[in-house]
């Protein structure tokens, strides 16, 4: 049984019809055609489908498509501020080095998005603890610290 799901993704309102056991992960990528959210290991260990709903990170294989009805999803593909305009985020893993294969970048990107929303200037710990959820199995996270750290810096430098 399918049905009509309305919300916003990457502040464009999308209409999608679902069956009601498709999670948003699987919505996103095959309904709406935004692959950049990763399908790790669906079942909410890995934190590769983070996207963001309603200003909070969520996993979105855990969560139905149906539950995303008139709420906000933002993806990795939103992230990017505008075209050949790269987010400071994005810019700074670059920069840095902090991917490697890049399966895992997409939900870490949105995760320390949110973390930098919430807090401009991290400490070591409290990156460790924002992206506690993401796993990068290639890059090691040292180089990922120094990403977010440095995108934190480079936010805040534009703020001023």
């Amino acid at each position: 049984m399918k049905r009509i799901v309305e919300f916003t993704v990457n502040g464009e309102a999308r209409e999608i019809a679902v069956e009601t056991c498709r999670s948003l992960l699987d919505a996103l990528r095959d309904e709406v055609g935004l692959t950049g959210t990763k399908k790790g290991c669906d079942v909410g260990d890995c934190g590769a489908c983070t996207v963001v709903v309603d200003g909070e990170p969520v996993n979105a294989c855990l969560m139905l498509a149906v539950e995303a009805e008139g709420r906000t999803v933002e993806t990795i593909e939103g992230l990017q501020p505008d075209v050949g305009e790269l987010h400071p985020l994005q810019d700074a893993f670059m920069r840095h080095g902090a991917s490697q294969c890049g399966f895992c970048t997409p939900g870490i990107l949105m995760m320390a998005k949110k973390l930098l929303d919430d807090n401009p200037n991290p400490t070591d710990e409290d990156i460790r603890f924002g992206l506690s959820g993401n796993i990068c199995r290639c890059t090691g996270y040292t180089k990922i610290f120094d990403a977010i750290k440095s995108a934190a810096r480079a936010m805040e430098a534009a703020r001023s």
